[in-house]
């Protein structure tokens, strides 16, 4: 009877299970959105004080918002680099650094140079040739083959040491004081001056970018909008959401300088659809003769689902990122997403407030349309629609391959010193005349000097090996370290651990430089098996290089995962969103294989990234164009649809695409920072492919697919589920009757199962 009575439980449980009625759902759904929009429109002054209050809160917010121009900060925990650094940080402090040439000098001069240099504030040494060699003892005098490396041909180079780190305003200040000193004879390379350099020009340039944006995106809405007014709505509203997004960076402390300034115009175009959908939604509702209050009720109703849908795939694609070991992707990932979210609170807030407010003002600086209506690119993009995929076909297995093929680079020189800024103009004049110098330091365990000594002198030993400073090779022999001043002592050894200063004559990120550290990498080994440690640029390089490369699939893998889920959902179906993918994963494909084609290096930073804002800012495209084609299909043929739907999406497709295109274009040609400008322009002809696909491949899909995605499998799915479930609930009556039958049969009495004897 234990048995019977555990069987009669289960089938309760599954009686009780019932088949959801999805009618039912979907009015508690919509009665949902209208409660929601007569609450927004009772409430529009508090809202309107809310974020009035948060836009105040942010202007004062951000002002106080860290922005980190140092690539190294964002390696894991447990890169050996990483821990290098902070080991390195502990003991000694990690000084900034940078590197010198004096031109149409005389050595009597560059001393007086160098030692003025060495007397600014922040400054705390200058290493030259006058360490080694008596500079007053006339040049007749000296051996050029000694100083050859510091001095020749009238130029002078020299390499400097700060007080304070790369980033410090100590620092950047005695750049400053440095350069007013060697005036028009100066040239200034190194980690310290790259930092600068790249602060003073990302926030001179994204002050231009974002005003050339905004001028661009007005001129667009402009043309695509029905009134004068309506741009400085959109305008407004996006601002307001970008202000609350800047200001609460404060709450993550510390943003990457590429985040803090692209986040802005990509927010921008990526969201400017929400207000698009919102607007025209209510201008339906006022066309057919609904009051103001009742047309923005309606418009709500009506286009919080599109928004809804629309804004979670580009938050999906965005949070992808955040789950990047180089964690400049969680740090990207976290404020782009934030922003779409701040986009679509503010759509769906404050913007039906002012949209009532601009009413009358659109009403009276209406304008005729200055679109087309895409009747003729409708029809030919029917005709040709099995050429271009057949093209397609062809082109995409080659740019598969090429974009896989691609050139790197990932360090910070690929960032702060890339070719057109003014660093990098100056360190082609000292390599012309002294060639490469790449600063690494080694750090290990003081325990023995003649440990010490016999691996400086096997370091210094290697052919590309330019100079090496360390206490046992400064020491003169059998001198007691007590003997030199602290200043010197303090920067080369602690209680604890010896700093060893390695002068390599490679780029501090190639291949030969890698190979060159993983040398000096091995001895260090051989001579301090444990507690050593070799940092500088070429090694964070190659831990950001090995860390950001396995990033890839992962982030790509996840964007698409989620985005499929996003539109699977949305559209209850399994065969759509792999449709809805195709053409956007063949733009990001082209996108990438171009670079390759063309002989291009790309920052890999750039080129990880892009990926997943390609994929979540265009997807919204081909979720349109399908969505029309689904309605279409309800009272139209194959072809009328495609043809209708094409046209009914094409104003959004190019508002939404020539957005983003010019946004992506202006970061790139303004932009003189390698890894902000190759990102924008990846973005722009991204979105240039992406509105090209889904306007000319996607409809061929649609059509192809016709009948799979006009019978829905996703009802198919739900009713072989009903059906199962109703035959397990046959099964376990039968069982039960069986059982309750013999139990009968050993005396006992008949029994009740659900109102019948069994």
């Amino acid at each position: 009877m234990r048995s019977l009575a555990m069987g009669q439980r289960l089938l309760d449980k599954l009686k009780k299970r019932k088949e959801p009625d999805s009618g039912q759902d979907q009015g508690e759904k919509e009665r949902g959105s209208i409660r929601l929009a007569h609450f927004i429109i009772r409430r529009k002054g508090v809202i309107e004080s809310i974020f009035a209050a948060g836009c105040i809160f942010s202007l004062l917010a951000m002002l106080f918002v860290n922005v980190n121009y140092d690539l190294t900060e964002y390696l894991p925990a447990s890169a050996e680099s990483r821990i290098g650094l902070d080991k390195m940080e502990e003991e000694f402090g990690y000084p900034g650094t940078a590197r010198i040439m004096l031109k149409d000098v005389t050595l009597y001069e560059a001393k007086q140079y160098k030692d003025r240099l060495e007397a600014v504030d922040g400054v705390d040494q200058v290493l030259w040739c006058d360490s080694t060699v008596n500079i007053y003892s006339g040049e007749d005098f000296i051996n050029q083959k000694d100083i050859e490396d510091y001095y020749k041909d009238g130029c002078a180079v020299m390499d400097v040491t700060f007080v304070e780190g790369d980033t410090a305003k100590s620092t950047s200040k005695a750049i400053d004081e440095m350069k007013q000193i060697t005036g028009d004879k100066g040239y200034y390379v190194g980690m310290a001056v790259q930092n600068k350099s790249l602060t003073e020009n990302v926030e001179s340039e994204m002050s231009l970018i974002l005003t050339v944006a905004i001028i661009m995106i007005f001129v667009v809405l402009c043309v695509t909008t029905t009134a004068w007014t309506q741009p400085i709505l959109f305008l407004l509203v996006m601002g307001v959401a970008i202000l609350l997004n800047r200001g609460t960076n404060i709450f993550i402390g510390t943003v990457s300088f590429l985040t803090n300034n692209v986040a802005m115009v990509l927010q921008l175009a990526t969201s400017m659809d929400y207000s698009i959908f919102l607007l025209d939604s209510f201008t339906r509702g006022k066309g057919e003769g609904l009051d103001d209050e009742e047309a923005m009720v309606n418009a709500i109703d009506e286009a919080i689902n599109s928004i809804l849908a629309s804004s979670m795939t580009t938050v999906v694609g965005f949070l992808a990122l955040v789950f990047m070991n180089f964690t400049i992707g969680f740090d990207m990932g976290l404020v782009l997403a934030k922003g779409i979210v701040f986009s679509l609170l503010t759509v769906l807030f404050l913007m039906p407030a002012m949209i009532l407010k601009f009413a009358k003002w659109n009403e009276r600086t209406k304008h005729r349309p200055f679109l087309p209506e895409f009747n003729k690119l409708s029809s030919w993009v029917y005709r040709v629609r099995y050429i271009i995929p057949t093209i397609m076909l062809l082109i995409t297995p080659v740019a598969y391959v090429a974009q896989g093929m691609n050139d790197f680079l990932y360090g910070n020189s690929a960032v702060g010193a890339s070719e057109g800024t003014q660093v990098y103009a100056d360190d082609q004049m000292i390599v012309e005349k002294f060639g490469r110098s790449n600063m690494m330091l080694a750090l290990f365990p003081n325990t023995s000097p003649v440990t010490e000594k016999e691996m400086s002198d096997q370091i210094e030993d290697l052919p590309y090996v330019k100079s090496v400073t360390s206490m046992a090779n400064t020491l003169p022999a059998g001198i007691p370290e007590e003997f030199l001043p602290y200043s010197i002592t303090s920067q080369l050894h602690t209680k604890n651990y010896s700093r060893m200063l390695i002068y390599i004559r490679t780029k501090t990120e190639s291949d030969q430089a890698f190979k060159c550290a993983d040398e000096i990498q091995s001895i260090i080994q051989t001579y301090y098996p444990q507690g050593s440690y070799l940092v500088g640029e070429t090694p964070s390089t190659q831990d950001i290089k090995s860390t950001i490369t396995d990033d890839y699939n992962r982030v790509n893998n996840l964007s698409m995962l989620g985005v499929f889920l996003v539109v699977m959902f949305s559209f209850r179906s399994f065969i759509i969103p792999v449709i809805v993918m195709i053409p956007i994963e063949i733009a990001i494909f082209l996108n990438m294989a171009i670079p390759y084609l063309e002989g291009d290096t790309m920052v890999f930073m750039g080129y990880i990234i892009v990926s997943s804002i390609q994929l979540g800012a265009t997807v919204d495209y081909s979720i349109l164009l399908t969505n029309n084609y689904v309605s279409c299909r309800k009272s139209m043929g194959k072809k009328d649809a495609c043809i209708s739907a094409i046209k009914l999406s094409c104003p959004s497709v190019f508002t939404s695409g020539t957005i983003i295109i010019l946004a992506g274009y202006i970061i790139h040609f303004i932009s003189t920072t390698a890894a902000i400008g190759d990102l924008g322009h990846l973005i722009g002809r991204g979105a240039l492919f992406s509105v090209f696909l889904v306007l000319t491949v996607l409809p061929a899909l649609l059509v192809l697919c016709d009948r799979i995605i006009t019978s829905n499998e996703w009802d198919r799915l739900q009713k072989f589920l009903k059906k199962r479930h109703d035959r397990r609930v046959e099964l376990l009556k039968k069982g039960l009757k069986k059982m309750a039958g013999n139990g009968n049969a050993a005396g006992n009495e008949p029994m009740e199962v659900n109102g019948d004897e069994v």
